[in-house]
């Protein structure tokens, strides 16, 4: 028994030989690990040299359909195109336009266009067989209103204008002092005269006394006559003086010269013809415009000057008119 004791004893694993083993176990495990990682990465690297291709053959496409895109949209604003007006937005893709026949047309938006430039009368391009909505056009590319330049203000002077010193005296109060001392008007508080009035028999100096003031003042000078507003399809005179206050604003300070405005300000009778309701239509636009009903409007700034010239009688103006001049000059 002693003998079988002890050989069992001698067969026991030391803890040497123990740590060893399991030493030699965890090595062998960890180098598992460390191979399946090292696959495991090899295949997400292939994958990831799959995707890189995929997506350079996907950007080569797009590229090409954005040039064909471009070629597309540029065939597509090609001219000749029809002018028109936006008149107001349905949705993000379609909108209602006026067309220069005088037929209002629902149309759809170019999907490249910015939709924040669509405004309300706004000119637009229009495509000449489906009548969409391919271009905007700028303010000025419709506008039959002609602002003077520096260059092509007239050189009529005071001096040049005999006697009517008191008529000179007051065009220059109401016309040019808002224009080069409005510091004035605002620090006494009282609102700068907004239009002056000027009538008289023909040939009494009305025209020179408007060419003076355009000659010594700086602002934008800007030129119309009563009938130009008179067009032949309806809503093109209201539109032309939306334009002419817009052209001052947009260039303020500015003085507008309406010349002849008894041919659209007479006064108010009973209209048998479309063209004579169009003439009204005309006239409250121009009062709605003077009175700055609009609210965005800055026409009633001391910057914004208007000034008419009538050479018939005042008594065949309408009151409506009349009340909206700070100054009648005789």
């Amino acid at each position: 028994m002693d003998e079988i004791g002890i050989e069992l004893q001698r067969n026991e694993p030391t803890f040497e030989s123990v740590v060893s083993e399991k030493s030699a176990l965890y090595q062998e495990l960890q180098e598992e690990d460390l191979y399946s990682k090292y696959k495991k990465l090899a295949r997400h690297l292939e994958m990831l040299d799959i995707q890189e291709s995929y997506i350079k053959d996907e950007q080569a496409n797009l590229k090409r359909e954005l040039i064909r895109a471009q070629e597309e949209v540029k065939r597509i604003q090609a001219v000749p195109l029809v002018i028109g007006q936006f008149l107001e937005p349905i949705d993000q893709n379609t909108a209602i336009v006026g067309s220069t026949t005088g037929s209002n047309y629902v149309v759809r938006i170019l999907s490249t266009l910015d939709r924040e430039l669509l405004k309300p009368s706004a000119s637009v391009a229009l495509h000449r067989h489906s009548n969409a909505l391919v271009d905007i056009l700028p303010p000025e590319a419709d506008s039959s209103i002609a602002m003077l330049g520096k260059e092509e203000k007239p050189d009529v002077t005071y001096q040049d204008v005999g006697g009517m010193d008191s008529q000179k005296q007051e065009i220059r109060e109401a016309v040019e002092l808002p224009l080069t001392h409005f510091d004035l008007y605002k620090k006494i508080g009282i609102d700068p005269p907004r239009g002056v009035l000027l009538y008289g028999p023909p040939g009494t100096g009305k025209t020179m006394l408007v060419k003076a003031v355009a000659h010594h003042t700086t602002a934008s000078f800007i030129r119309v006559v009563g009938s130009e507003f008179v067009q032949k399809y309806l809503g093109e005179g209201p539109r032309m003086v939306r334009d002419v206050f817009r052209l001052a604003r947009e260039n303020s300070p500015a003085i507008i010269f309406i010349d002849e405005i008894d041919a659209i300000a007479t006064k108010r009778f009973d209209a048998q013809t479309g063209a004579d309701r169009e003439v009204q239509r005309i006239l409250l636009e121009l009062l709605n415009q003077m009175d700055g009903f609009d609210q965005g409007s800055n026409v009633k700034m001391s910057l914004d000057q208007i000034l008419y010239r009538q050479r018939t009688l005042p008594q065949l103006f309408r009151q409506l008119v009349f009340r909206r001049f700070a100054k009648i000059v005789m």
